[in-house]
C-alpha cells in the first residue's frame, strides 16, 4: 500500500523562521543590547506572551488601531476568558509591577526582549510576529528620566555602528490641556470635513488627535495647519519639556520638535519621542516611547510616575547589515575527527575533556571516512581538527592539526595534553592578530 503524499505545512503569513545563521546575529544583537542596559542599571523581567483582552483596552486605548483591527483575541475554550497575544509590551510590564508591587518600596527600571503580535500588512521592516526591546523605568517624576532614555538611544546607537537615525520630540501635555485642544482640533477638521478620508471622519470625535498621525498625504497640508497642543500647554508642562531640552542640549544632542508627533497609544502624557530613518523606505521609526504617568493609576495600581520605549529588533538588525556590520559565523575552536569503536569512545571522553577547559568542540556524527570528515572540519571554521583513529586510541593519543595557519604542522600529543597545546596557540594566534 503506498503512502499518501501530504503537503509540507508552512509558516503563518508575516511570522518568519529565524533561521541558525540570522538567529546567531540577533544573539550578537542581544548581547550588545543587555550590556547596554546594564550600564544604565536596569533590570530584566519577562511577561507572558497571552495576557487577558481586557488590560490592552484598557491600558491602549479602545478607539485605536491596534485594539479595533490588529490585536489577535480569542476566547480561552477551556474557561470563557478573553485573551490576546500581546500586542506591545507595557501593559503587560506596568500590569506585572502592580501585580508584585514591585514600585511599593523603590522606583524600578526593567526591561525586557521578545515577540509582539500585530495582523498587519506584512511588508519590510513590519511581520505580524515582530520583536521588541522594552525599557520602562517606574517611580521617576522629573524631565531626567525622559532625557536619559533618550541619551541612552543615542548612546547604543554608536555600540551598535548606526548613523543616520535622527531624533523626533514632542509634549503631549497633561489629559486637560489635551482636552482643550481636542475641542478645538474637532472644531478645525469639522469646518474641514469634505477635506477627510473615511479614517480621519471615523476617528472625528473619537480620537481626533490621531488624525494628525495620518500617513494619508492628502491630508498633510490639512493636519500641518491645525491647532498645535504645545500651545495649549501649561506652565508645569512647559517646564517640563524644557527640563529635558536643556539635557539633551547640555550633551549636544540634536533634535527636532514634531508638533504633530503624537504616538500611536493612548496612555502617553508630557514627553514622547521617536528615533527615525529615512534607510528602511516608509517604515522610518526605529525606536520610540515617552512618559506614561497615568497608566499604573489606569490599570488598578497606585498612581505612579512612568516612562519608557520599544524598538523594533527586525528593523534595527536591518539597519546594521544596511550599515555593513553583518558579523561572520562563529565557529567552533576544534572539529573533532574519529573513525573505529575506539577511537569514538575516547573521542567521546577527548571531547568532554576539552569543553571541561573552555574550548568549544564539534564532535563529528554520522560515521564516515577521515577524507570526508576532514572536509567538514575545513568547512566548520574550526582552528583545529583533533584526529583520533584506532592506533591513536590504543594508546591515548591525538593528532593535532591546525586548519588556519599554515605554518603549523600536525602533531601527535598524549589526549590529557591537548587543551594546553590549544590554549597555548589560540593565545598565539590572538597576539598575532593584535599586533596587525
Amino acid at each position: 500500500m503506498s503512502q499518501t503524499h501530504q503537503a509540507a505545512i508552512q509558516s503563518v503569513k508575516g511570522m518568519p523562521d529565524i533561521l541558525p545563521a540570522e538567529a546567531e546575529f540577533w544573539e550578537l544583537f542581544e548581547d550588545t543590547v543587555r550590556s547596554w542596559l546594564k550600564a544604565y542599571g536596569y533590570r530584566p523581567i519577562r511577561m507572558p506572551i497571552v495576557e487577558p483582552t481586557p488590560l490592552f483596552k484598557r491600558a491602549i486605548g479602545e478607539v485605536t488601531d491596534i485594539v479595533e483591527k490588529e490585536m489577535y483575541s480569542f476566547i480561552d475554550s477551556l474557561n470563557g476568558e478573553p485573551l490576546t497575544l500581546r500586542p506591545e509590551g507595557t501593559a503587560g510590564c506596568v500590569r506585572a509591577v502592580i501585580q508584585h508591587s514591585l514600585i511599593a518600596q523603590q522606583p524600578q527600571r526593567l526591561y525586557y526582549m521578545g515577540p509582539m503580535f500585530r495582523h498587519e500588512r506584512p511588508q519590510k521592516g513590519r511581520y505580524r510576529q515582530f520583536h521588541q526591546v522594552g525599557v520602562e523605568a517606574l517611580g521617576c517624576a522629573g524631565p531626567d528620566i525622559d532625557a536619559e532614555m533618550i541619551l541612552m538611544g543615542a548612546r547604543l546607537w554608536a555600540d551598535l555602528g548606526l548613523e543616520g537615525i535622527e531624533l523626533q520630540l514632542n509634549s503631549l501635555g497633561q489629559p486637560d490641556e489635551r482636552a482643550r485642544h481636542r475641542a478645538e482640533l474637532i472644531a478645525y477638521f469639522e469646518a474641514h470635513a469634505e477635506l477627510l478620508d473615511e479614517d480621519g471622519k471615523r476617528r472625528l470625535h473619537t480620537n481626533p488627535l490621531r488624525i494628525l498621525d495620518s500617513k494619508n498625504p492628502a491630508l498633510q497640508e490639512l493636519c500641518a495647519a491645525a491647532p498645535k497642543l504645545i500651545d495649549y500647554l501649561g506652565e508645569a508642562s512647559l517646564a517640563h519639556f524644557e527640563g529635558v531640552q536643556r539635557v539633551l542640549k547640555d550633551a549636544g544632542l540634536p533634535y527636532t520638535i514634531n508638533p504633530r508627533l503624537v504616538r500611536g497609544l493612548d496612555y502617553y502624557n508630557l514627553t514622547v519621542f521617536e528615533w527615525v530613518t529615512d534607510r528602511l523606505g516608509a517604515q522610518g521609526t526605529v525606536c520610540a516611547g515617552g512618559r506614561y504617568d497615568g497608566l499604573v493609576g489606569q490599570l488598578g495600581g497606585k498612581p505612579a510616575p512612568a516612562c519608557g520605549f520599544a524598538m523594533g529588533v527586525e528593523r534595527l538588525i536591518a539597519l546594521i547589515k544596511d550599515a555593513g556590520g553583518e558579523p561572520a559565523a562563529p565557529a567552533p575552536d576544534v572539529y573533532l575527527v574519529h573513525q573505529g569503536e575506539a577511537a569514538t569512545r575516547l573521542a567521546f571522553r577527548t571531547a568532554e575533556g576539552l569543553r571541561d577547559q573552555g574550548i568549544d568542540v564539534l564532535l563529528h556524527c554520522g560515521g564516515g571516512s577521515f577524507k570526508s570528515q576532514m572536509k567538514k572540519a575545513d568547512g566548520s571554521g574550526a582552528a583545529f581538527a583533533v584526529i583520533i583513529g584506532d592506533d591513536e586510541a590504543a594508546t591515548g593519543e591525538a593528532q593535532l592539526k591546525p586548519l588556519r595557519d599554515e605554518g603549523a604542522g600536525q602533531r601527535k600529543l598524549k589526549v590529557d595534553d591537548l587543551a594546553a597545546a590549544i590554549v597555548d596557540q589560540l593565545i598565539d594566534a590572538n597576539q598575532a592578530d593584535d599586533e596587525e
